[in-house]
């Protein structure tokens, strides 16, 4: 088995299972009510210190408008498909409350990251340039440039489970439609700390398959790997394991172990097939809260 592969494995599994081992105890049960932010002018503690509650134009006390930052590192194939593995950057940014004119409210404003009901989700992915000429089992196959995909999604969420669905286009790059479905349980082990984990599914349209899974004939001559039709759908089905603390109101660190086993025409694709079709993904960030007021 390939080295860095063994590396994630031996990183994300293990911590799955005891994270969320820890988090099936009594506190995952809890059903009340979310804790209630703290005020901006609180007085700095041991766990709130000075220079985090300082407030200012980015921490309005009545928000129209609650975004959530990440930035941090990431360790994710080097490709869809590839069982090499490679260190890169993780920036994101969550959309968890927004009030519009009307009365109209989505999320909510009540802490950070907590949302309660439907409300809309900000979503965005960067895949990395596949380059072949720095991965022998797919030399001779065509450079596939980097992407960058923007798009929207609609969840559900209670204290202790939410379910989501997200659309992206391929803005940049690949140019395709690709979707996510998935579902979490939710767990508060302990002050501070949320837990989550549940399935996701993955989709792609025929545009994105044929990007990343397919090997036209011209492909197959330069590589001497089988010409290969990749048709969209149904690409992926796994797991995620996710963890948030929160220092306070504005900051935290969040991280995320994941597993995705690519299925139908991204499973049975040569590129997979000289690679690996269970793809692990580990990253972990720094956040802060951005609250607006319009």
């Amino acid at each position: 088995m390939n080295a860095s592969l063994a590396l994630v494995r031996a990183i994300a599994l293990p911590a799955a299972v005891a994270a969320w081992a820890l988090a099936a105890g009594p506190a995952a049960a809890q059903s009340g009510p979310s804790p209630a932010p703290l005020p901006p002018d609180a007085p700095p503690t041991a766990a709130r210190p000075a220079l985090r509650t300082a407030a200012g134009i980015l921490d309005a006390a009545n928000p129209d408008l609650v975004l959530t930052l990440r930035a941090g590192v990431q360790v994710s194939p080097a490709y869809l498909g590839s069982d090499d593995y490679e260190v890169g950057p993780d920036v994101a940014a969550r959309l968890d409350y927004i009030r519009l004119p009307g009365g109209f409210e989505f999320g909510s404003g009540r802490t950070v990251g907590f949302r309660e009901g439907w409300g809309i989700r900000g979503s965005a992915r960067y895949l990395g340039e596949r380059d072949p000429d720095e991965h022998d089992e797919i030399s001779g196959l065509d450079n596939v440039d980097w992407s960058f995909e923007l798009g929207l999604g609609v969840g559900y969420e209670q204290r202790n489970w939410r379910a989501f669905t997200d659309v992206r286009y391929g803005v940049i790059g690949h140019n395709a439609w690709v979707g996510e479905v998935g579902a979490d349980s939710i767990a508060y082990p302990m002050d501070g700390l949320t837990l989550t984990l549940g399935p996701r599914l993955s989709f792609g349209t025929d545009n994105f398959a044929r990007t990343y899974f397919g090997v036209s004939e011209q492909e197959s001559v330069a590589s001497d790997l089988p010409a290969f039709d990749a048709k969209g759908g149904l690409l992926g089905a796994g797991m995620e394991l996710g963890a948030r603390y929160r220092f306070n109101e504005r900051w935290g660190v969040e991280g995320a172990a994941s597993w995705n086993r690519l299925v139908n025409d991204a499973a049975d694709s040569p590129v997979t097939e000289n690679g690996s079709a269970d793809q692990y993904e580990i990253r972990l960030g720094v956040t802060r809260s951005i609250s607006l007021d319009f």
